[in-house]
């Protein structure tokens, strides 16, 4: 009774207050906390060349993910520098996140419903369309995944390319002598299919791909053309959290609506004296679409400002120019308006 009775106090005295929302909810807010504290944590891989990968030469961690944390940096404080990046593994990613250690994720990882329902994520926009494939040595002589057939496959632990796998050997009633082999991160898969340990090294066919193109002598190696599952990728919060989930989502889409506008990280000044009312409106010359999203009404020119749209970020990271060579065209990660699937909802 007694907890009745104070709840319609605070209750009546909001409303005396003339609140239209309790203030503890923004006060709780990432959102907040990331403004306080001046500076982004964010979680995200050191394995993956091109998407997350500490790079031997410069000593820095970059890729595409790495470029998602920047882009989250620079449209909340301004900045895209302010940003720490923590590295995880994919075991640990989304307790990171649970317990505070991250305020957003970008880790290479899949949408699924066990992870956004009993893990506790909530997925941000699909930021890379992927597939699980496999990684073999082109001595083996390995054609296809059927030749795999009783052999030994090798992921990484807490992905979900395991469960894909276990699926996959069950429904197509392979030998039961077929072994799938885990390990804690992409470095050991990889050097575990170099020794012999596994047949064929399997994850998303992107993570296969830069590492075919970062290894010493890529020829040696072969990505097979077999796709067994579909991999929507895309970073992550805590559920709860609405405000900074909202946020986070509106500067992904971001990304891919500056570039469907033809906005880079070249011609914004150019840009900002556009009379279209979708690019005023957008870049925040016009409106407060950054006010109700609690960011700055520049904040999408910080962002294309600092990282360039979508395609400059694909391109720079993972793109026909280096050494993974992802072609994008016509791809599902190609724009919707070129046959793809990256779209974003109006800014209006």
């Amino acid at each position: 009774m007694n907890m009745k009775i104070a709840g319609t106090g605070l209750a009546s005295a909001l409303l005396l207050m003339g609140l239209a929302s309790p203030p503890a909810l923004a006060q709780d807010s990432t959102l907040q906390t990331v403004i306080k504290r001046g500076q982004l944590i964010c979680g995200s891989d050191n394995t993956k060349p091109g998407f997350g990968y500490m790079n031997p030469k410069t000593g820095k961690l970059e890729g595409f993910d790495v470029d998602y944390c920047h882009a989250v940096a620079a449209a909340v404080l301004g900045d895209a520098s302010k940003v720490k990046i923590l590295t995880l593994t994919d075991k640990n990613r989304f307790n990171a996140v649970q317990n505070g250690e991250a305020d957003v994720v970008f880790f290479h990882t899949t949408v699924t419903t066990t992870r956004a329902t009993a893990v506790g994520a909530a997925f941000l926009p699909v930021s890379f369309y992927d597939g699980t494939g496999v990684l073999v040595k082109k001595a083996d002589q390995i054609k296809s995944i059927n030749d795999l057939n009783g052999g030994t496959i090798c992921t990484t632990q807490g992905s979900t390319t395991e469960a894909v796998w276990a699926d996959y050997i069950k429904g197509h009633k392979w030998d039961p002598k077929t072994q799938v082999l885990t390990y804690q991160d992409l470095d050991k898969l990889f050097a575990a299919l170099n020794s012999g340990r596994c047949n064929a090294m399997t994850t998303d066919k992107s993570a296969l791909v830069g590492w075919k193109g970062n290894a010493p002598k890529p020829d040696d190696f072969v990505v097979l053309a077999d796709t067994i599952s579909k991999e929507p990728l895309a970073g992550f919060v805590r559920q709860g959290d609405t405000q900074w989930h909202t946020a986070l989502t509106w500067v992904a889409y971001a990304l891919v609506q500056a570039e469907e506008f033809g906005i880079t990280s070249k011609n914004i000044p150019e840009m900002l004296k556009s009379e279209n009312p979708d690019i005023k409106r957008f870049l925040g010359v016009d409106g407060d679409l950054g006010k109700d999203l609690g960011l700055a009404p520049d904040f999408v020119q910080k962002v294309v400002g600092a990282m360039g749209n979508y395609g400059e970020i694909y391109n720079r990271n993972i793109g026909p120019e280096t050494p993974y060579g992802i072609d994008r065209k016509g791809s599902l990660n190609d724009l919707w308006t070129h046959g793809g699937l990256m779209y974003s909802p109006p800014f209006r």
